[in-house]
């Protein structure tokens, strides 16, 4: 059964989400004003995916002809770092988020919502994969220090991300 707590615990996460989109959509436009243009699109991409992701949540709502009620969406920060600051920025978030959806996983096991816990495992999937690509890129800024060279093929790799 979709109980009220689950459902008003998943509107949350499409506000999370949607949240989560508009953050890296204004570390993309910090990254454009710094003329990083493949950190710019990395964030862009990631931008669209988590807008994707809060649709899946937006549509599963209303399959399980439960009522989706949106919330504001909180004004994401503007002014940031170093790349290497804003893609630790990015894997505390994503941390976050996966605290989140697992949260609501939990909660779907108590309240025997067995359709629910089958939808998360999707995201809970996405979030190891989530983290391990803020990691990635963390370590690979890490090893390239302060080198122009290491940062200019580092943002070169970035804006090779494909387009959402």
């Amino acid at each position: 059964m979709f109980t009220k707590k689950v459902q008003d615990a998943i509107n949350q996460q499409i506000n999370a989400e949607i949240y989560s989109s508009y953050l890296y959509l204004s570390m993309g436009a910090h990254f454009e004003s710094v003329n990083l243009p493949g950190f710019a699109n990395w964030m862009k991409v990631q931008s669209q995916e988590e807008y994707g992701h809060g649709m899946k949540f937006f549509h599963y709502v209303n399959e399980r002809s439960g009522r989706v009620v949106l919330e504001a969406i909180a004004k994401p920060p503007a002014d940031f770092k170093t790349p290497l600051d804003v893609m630790k920025k990015v894997l505390e978030h994503e941390k976050k988020v996966t605290a989140s959806i697992e949260a609501i996983y939990e909660l779907a096991i108590k309240e025997k919502d067995y359709p629910t816990q089958v939808m998360l495992q999707w995201f809970i999937n996405e979030q190891v994969e989530e983290e391990k690509s803020a990691s990635d890129i963390i370590e690979l800024l890490k090893s390239i220090g302060d080198s122009p060279a290491g940062m200019a093929m580092v943002d070169s790799k970035l804006g090779a991300r494909a387009k959402g």
